[in-house]
């Protein structure tokens, strides 16, 4: 596997001090990449297949999903590229740069993590928020304007991936007077999306 947890690599180990060691030698010679402390890359050269980065999200803080924007981009639904891996987290809030990434996390309360689901690449198994807790963290955690204008900035596209019978019960669960006047500002704009895209 191209990703390296130490404290699973070494554990049972009696004595770790001589691996840990090889393991700097090993970094300090390019052979591994430090993402952050105790999890490494096998670089480039040595690898049998390529790292996913979603899975190397979940790896670093957790228990933690990915969402917002960048799940919005894993579902089709903004045509933008998203740089930066923002994952939600009932741990407390951070980010890490490191050479292959920048990985965001923000705090939401236990009560609300819920609503996302597992994606397997090459063995490597991250989690992402479905089309729908998206929007709503997007929303909750950014304390977005409810108005069409933010909507249509985000230019959402393939409406008909969001389930609008599962945005409102979500939504419910948020128990906030604020994301359901979101979600009926975004129920409209999906209809009228959804709508213009058939007729397309």
């Amino acid at each position: 596997m191209p990703v390296i947890e130490t404290q699973i690599l070494l554990a049972g180990i009696s004595n770790p001090a001589p691996d840990k060691v090889q393991i700097s030698r090993w970094q300090k010679s390019g052979k591994l990449i430090q993402v952050r402390r105790g999890v490494y890359l096998l670089a480039q050269t040595y690898r049998k297949s390529e790292f996913y980065e979603p899975y190397l999200a979940g790896l670093l803080k957790r228990p933690s999903y990915i969402s917002l924007e960048k799940a919005l981009e894993h579902h089709g639904l903004i045509p933008e590229a998203v740089m930066v891996y923002t994952s939600v987290t009932t741990k407390r809030p951070g980010r890490f740069l490191s050479p292959v990434g920048t990985f965001d996390y923000r705090h939401i309360k236990d009560s609300l993590f819920w609503g996302y689901n597992s994606v397997t690449v090459n063995r490597q198994t991250a989690f992402f928020a479905s089309p729908e807790k998206a929007l709503l963290d997007l929303f909750y955690l950014k304390r977005v304007p409810a108005s069409l204008e933010y909507l249509q900035e985000l230019r959402i596209q393939n409406a008909g991936k969001i389930d609008l019978g599962k945005l409102v019960t979500y939504a419910e669960r948020f128990q906030k007077p604020g994301i359901m006047e979101f979600v009926g500002i975004l129920e409209k704009h999906v209809s009228s999306s959804a709508h213009k895209e058939k007729t397309l």
